[in-house]
């Protein structure tokens, strides 16, 4: 054997080896890919009801939100009746009946009057180191002094 017999004999050995490893390599690999097939399918078959179900809610919120949206506009053009309501009858009623409550008050006041035998108030008092005077005392002190 010569020299360049026993290069090619190690270079084909270098290959078989080579080609063995990508074989095993390669046959992963196939593996990997089937599994990975086989996960999709798994994930596609569950993913289409979920996403059936998810549909079917977001087409129920939508309806829920256009019936809130309608009572909420209810509620807004209800609001706005009931405010221009109270503002006309503060405007109608509430300045007449201002006037006829001071009216009352003073014809009240009027006829309600001071009787003789009763005073209208408690006179005020001064109290003067320990001794109390009331005012009608005091003018009748300052007129003298």
């Amino acid at each position: 054997m010569s020299g360049g017999e026993v290069a090619g004999i190690i270079v084909a050995v270098f290959w078989a080896i080579l080609v063995s490893f990508l074989a095993v390599a390669l046959a992963r690999l196939a593996q990997t890919l089937k599994a990975t097939t086989r996960l999709v399918a798994d994930v596609t078959d569950q993913a289409v009801p979920l996403l059936a179900d998810a549909s079917t809610a977001v087409r129920s919120a939508q309806t829920q939100i256009e019936r809130v949206d309608a009572i909420a506009s209810d509620v807004q053009e209800v609001t706005s009746n009931a405010s221009a309501l109270s503002s006309t009858v503060a405007t109608t009623f509430g300045g007449p009946l201002v006037k006829v409550a001071a009216f009352g008050y003073g014809v009240r006041r009027a006829l309600g009057g001071r009787k003789d035998d009763v005073p209208a108030k408690a006179p005020r008092r001064t109290v003067i180191v320990g001794r109390t005077i009331s005012r009608r005392e005091k003018r009748a002190r300052g007129k003298r002094d």
